[in-house]
């Protein structure tokens, strides 16, 4: 067998997961390179939300599975900042200093928080510095310097040497009624003199002269297309002029994109036609909900959530997770509500299978469970391979809901919280990268508690002398409960014998468990209910609760 016949077995045996098959896909269907080309790319209209990057990660995981298959890739991600600027989202400050740059190029407009160097890269930077945390690491194209630059003056041309051809391609697509009339032009021009793309075409000399007149302050130039910096083509042409220059072989779109007759079937056919280049292996991707955010949503309006909202309550590798694990053509919600836990749960399994720590159902099921959870890493070998598990940090499991308890139990002190783990785990205790693991997590969960979760699930303990108003039955069986259970704590051995001594002074002071329960809960956090009353007690120092409960 040949060297590149073993790389193909090798991709074919671990095809476990998605992102697998697709890089599968683009090496079947581009043949063997030296360098593959993987794209993504996005307007910085307004805030890049998380719809917008279930496209990154998930040209970052096929990425990374064509690199675990030998294959070098070039992963790009473009900037589309030479659009117009077309709508101000609301979450905008300075409204009406945004509105005076409508029909500008984006990368024109201020920023309004006067950070960076326009509206754009305001934008930019703050996906660009949020992309490492999730082990996401493209190459940056920003469009307005490539177009300025005159990098695509061949591939403008070409287009107007074919703008019957695309006139044709762009009409096969629409009906009757939506066909385009009269005169076409595959390109817009900003004007030189007030910089809005309210302008014309008056004509193409049909070498490098463009000329047009602007409508909104009555400028006419002919300008050369050579060393203009103010002529782009029209999105529909640009995206597939785009993969021929830069050679691209793969790159996923939205279902909206991906509709019948919608922007990648006309460029597939711009693609092939007129820059006789082949459309990239593709995959649609669908949208993404949240939870008590309505409706799609939209960087023109504003209605967002972004990758850094959803790292403050998931770590990197249980973000990575959410999408690793569920194909892109599915529609899922990202949660900030109970069903955090849940999810941590899912990971926590996750990881506990593919570490042989709990049995998977065959063995098919351990090797795909095995590379979701790969993929799900943040961190990559120096060769932006997957890790291997032998070269990572063996895990270091606390549940997501206990941690949020202990955190609490802890006055939101991460730090007293996690020494406290340390202190009862004593020879078993986490190690440093653990540790380190661990800590990330627990930012996580102490702002979700703060921030997140529904009142219920939130407690504080009470300060020594404070305390609940109970039935004298209540108050005897409070007292059996300290004098009997809490005064030994340290002598059980994990939750289940606890339990069963709480239930044992519930029988001897003559009340039903749920009745002590209320009566523990009411004294410790001044709620009905808790945490699972035997952990929760567990949990506590032992010197706390015979504090609290000593006035009793």
């Amino acid at each position: 067998m040949s060297n590149n016949e073993q790389k193909q077995q090798t991709g074919r045996d671990m095809a476990y997961h998605w992102a697998d098959e697709a890089a599968a896909k683009i090496i079947r269907e581009k043949g063997e390179k030296e360098l593959y080309t993987c794209a993504s790319g996005i307007t910085p209209s307004g805030t890049v939300h998380i719809g917008n990057f279930r496209e990154i990660i998930s040209v970052d995981l096929v990425v990374r599975a064509l690199r675990d298959m030998g294959k070098k890739v070039r992963f790009i991600y473009s900037w589309d900042d030479y659009d117009v600027f077309r709508k101000v989202p609301k979450n905008m400050p300075r409204q009406e200093e945004l509105q005076s740059h409508l029909r500008f190029p984006i990368t024109m407009v201020p920023d309004p928080w006067e950070r960076d160097s326009s509206y754009a890269r305001h934008h930019e930077v703050d996906v660009e510095t949020m992309l490492p945390a999730v082990g996401i690491f493209p190459e940056y194209l920003y469009q307005a310097e490539r177009y300025q630059a005159s990098r695509y003056a061949k591939g403008i041309r070409r287009a107007l040497e074919h703008r019957d051809t695309l006139k044709n391609i762009l009409d096969k697509f629409r009906d009757e009624d939506h066909k385009i009339q009269g005169e076409w032009w595959p390109i817009s021009v900003f004007c030189g003199a007030c910089n809005k793309d309210e302008t014309d075409i008056d004509g193409w000399d049909g070498e490098w002269g463009v000329s047009y007149h602007c409508n909104a302050c009555g400028r006419k130039e002919t300008a050369d297309i050579c060393s203009a910096k103010n002529i782009k083509l029209g999105w529909r042409v640009d995206w597939p002029m785009r993969w021929e220059h830069e050679q691209v072989d793969f790159e996923p779109a939205g279902k909206d994109h991906h509709s019948q007759g919608g922007s990648f079937d006309t460029a597939r056919h711009v693609c092939k036609d007129v820059y006789n280049w082949d459309a990239p292996v593709t995959f649609r991707y669908d949208f993404i909900g949240t939870k008590g955010l309505p409706g799609k949503m939209s960087s023109s309006s504003g209605n967002v959530i972004t990758i850094e909202d959803v790292l403050k309550v998931y770590t990197p590798d249980v973000a990575r997770y959410l999408f690793a694990g569920t194909r892109p053509n599915t529609e899922f919600t990202i949660s900030f509500d109970l069903d955090v836990i849940k999810i941590y749960e899912d990971y926590d399994k996750t990881e506990r299978i593919a570490w042989k720590l709990e049995p998977a159902k065959d063995e098919a099921a351990y090797r795909r469970e095995r590379r979701i959870y790969e993929l799900s890493q943040a961190a990559v070998g120096a060769d932006s391979k997957t890790l291997p598990l032998e070269d990572r940090a063996s895990p270091y499991q606390i549940p997501f809901r206990h941690l949020c308890n202990l955190i609490q139990i802890a006055d939101g002190d991460i730090e007293k919280a996690l020494a406290e783990v340390c202190a009862k785990a004593a020879a078993a205790a986490p190690t440093p990268e653990q540790l380190s693991a661990l800590r990330t997590r627990a930012v996580c969960a102490k702002y979700w508690v703060e921030n997140c979760a529904p009142e219920e699930f939130c407690f504080r303990l009470r300060p020594a002398g404070e305390q609940a108003e109970l039935a004298e039955a209540e108050i005897t069986a409070l007292r059996l409960l300290r004098d009997d259970v809490i005064a030994r704590i340290e002598t059980f051995a994990d939750d289940k014998p606890c339990a069963e001594a709480i239930y044992a002074v519930a029988e001897k002071a003559g009340l039903e468990g749920k009745a002590l329960f209320r009566a523990a809960y009411q004294a410790l956090v001044g709620k009905d209910q808790g945490p699972r009353l035997a952990s929760f007690l567990r949990s506590i120092d032992k010197e706390r609760l015979l504090n609290i409960l000593k006035g009793y």
